[in-house]
């Protein structure tokens, strides 16, 4: 039997340990940011809801932002959570947030103002801020020229910032901010007319231009700036290395070029006179044709958008047209092609659209396997366009400048040289007009982003969002009928 005495030195030894060991637990760092999001196995991300950044179509989540910050997931082997906020300064509130987003990747530009609530990663797209009117008023070629005028910009944006500098130097201009609109609705309200002027980023006005064929850009405002994802302020520098990392890494390997390209590299092909016309043939003509379209795409499997896109390009809707070269139609298909699709009446709108439908599908499965999505569909409009033997020959043509022939982006390159002596007579099949192509998908590609973004939902803000949303058909009201065909 023990004494007393004896347990003491071992209760202190018990009493000592046990104090060392909650003292050395106590200095056990918690988790990273980087460390909980790869536990969780999320990246929850915050965004803006905007063609320029991130929305939902009927195949799912797109955008510039999405895309990017998609991958970056993919990279850390997480699932990507998006939450869209309804304002900028809900979006900077939320990040950080207990159990919210760590990331904010919405089309951010860093400010000295914005650099004491967050910290900002390495630049990934240059954008400059701009003066937009609507056609039709005087044009502003300065900063004298905003006074007496209404303007309005978002709340908390890096353009409101700009305006307050502004006023300091020229205390009579005056301007509204708002945190109840989004750029796309600044966009529409100069094109109505219910303001004179917005500021926002040249992207953005490339983005939405086509939607509001009355803006104009009037003048830049300052320097061009940089885009930036966002982290919470702190010490914990985790994510951001991580993020930095990235981003680096794709600039180099020529993923952010290729994103750059897909989004933003056919902004310009409509210019201010081909917006206005589409904008009107969308509600004029579209709605004639739109139920050809959609059960032609079914029964093909492709997307109904991408058709109405190549029939806009190739007839502006229009079922009776011939050209020069004797195609005729509303997807203006040569005699032969409509005879291997079954085509009896090319100027049937619904056999012309069923035609291009069918024989689309059938140039995109003949394709060279190693091609995938998005550049599958890209090179498929391109062999729609200039023929399967002269798409294979600029691939073969970007393969001997060591550029890779299964991408849109190198290869598109390559088909202007189909018209020059020097390279077609290396070909198998000689001479083509390889410029038409490039411009082909890229007018394609432009109209049909613009009927993505208007035929799907828009989402409530400050959401998580969900799959399988309904997407509503293009507007069908009746113009007036004194409303003049272009």
């Amino acid at each position: 039997m023990f004494s007393p005495t004896a347990l003491r030195p071992r209760c202190a030894k018990w009493l000592l340990a046990t104090g060392l060991f909650l003292m050395l637990s106590a200095c056990v760092d918690k988790p990273s940011t980087l460390e909980r999001i790869k536990e969780d196995g999320v990246l929850r991300v915050i965004t803006r809801n905007s063609p320029a950044t991130y929305f939902q179509d009927r195949n799912g989540e797109t955008g510039f932002e999405y895309e990017l910050v998609k991958r970056f997931a993919d990279d850390l082997g997480v699932k990507l959570e998006i939450e869209t906020a309804d304002n900028l300064d809900d979006l900077f509130g939320q990040l950080g947030k207990p159990n919210g987003p760590v990331l904010a990747a919405a089309g951010l530009v860093s400010s000295e103002q914005r650099k004491q609530q967050v910290r900002f990663s390495h630049a990934y797209l240059e954008v400059t801020p701009q003066i937009i009117y609507r056609n039709g008023q005087s044009r502003p070629t300065n900063a004298a020229d905003l006074v007496g005028k209404k303007i309005m910009v978002l709340k908390g944006s890096t353009h409101a910032e700009q305006l307050a500098e502004l006023k300091k130097q020229n205390p009579a201009i005056e301007y509204e901010e708002s945190d109840a609109v989004e750029v796309v609705d600044l966009l529409r309200m100069v094109d109505e007319g219910q303001i004179d002027l917005t500021l926002v980023d040249s992207n953005e006005v490339a983005m939405n231009q086509v939607y509001f064929p009355n803006v104009r850009v009037a003048f830049d405002l300052g320097n061009a700036s940089n885009q930036s994802w966002a982290v919470a302020a702190g010490e914990d520098n985790s994510l951001l290395n991580e993020v930095n990392s990235y981003l680096d890494k794709v600039e180099k390997n020529g993923t952010l070029q290729r994103l750059k390209d897909r989004y933003y590299g056919h902004v310009d092909v409509l210019g201010y006179v081909g917006a206005y016309t589409f904008a009107q043939h969308l509600q004029q003509r579209l709605p004639k044709y739109e139920k050809f379209f959609k059960t032609s795409a079914k029964e093909e499997k492709v997307d109904w958008r991408l058709l109405a896109a190549i029939g806009y390009q190739e007839s502006l809707w229009q079922p009776t047209v011939t050209s020069k070269t004797g195609v005729r139609g509303l997807m203006m298909l040569t005699q032969n092609t409509a005879q291997a699709m079954g085509v009896s009446n090319r100027l049937d709108a619904r056999q012309s659209i069923k035609g291009g439908a069918k024989y689309l599908a059938m140039i995109k499965s003949e394709l060279d396997d190693k091609i995938l999505e998005p550049d599958r569909t890209w090179f498929a409009l391109a062999a729609y366009n200039v023929g399967g033997g002269h798409l294979d020959d600029a691939r073969k043509l970007a393969q001997k400048e060591g550029l890779n022939p299964n991408k849109w982006l190198d290869v598109k390159k390559m088909l202007p040289r189909l018209s020059q002596k020097q390279w077609y007579s290396k070909t198998r099949y000689g001479y083509a007009r390889g410029g038409e192509p490039v411009h082909f998908v890229a007018n394609i590609r432009r109209y049909y982003d613009i009927l993505t973004w208007v035929t799907q939902p828009q989402l409530e803000g400050n959401q998580v969002v969900e799959g399988n949303l309904h997407v509503p058909g293009v507007d069908k009201t009746k113009p007036p009928e004194d409303t003049p065909q272009l």
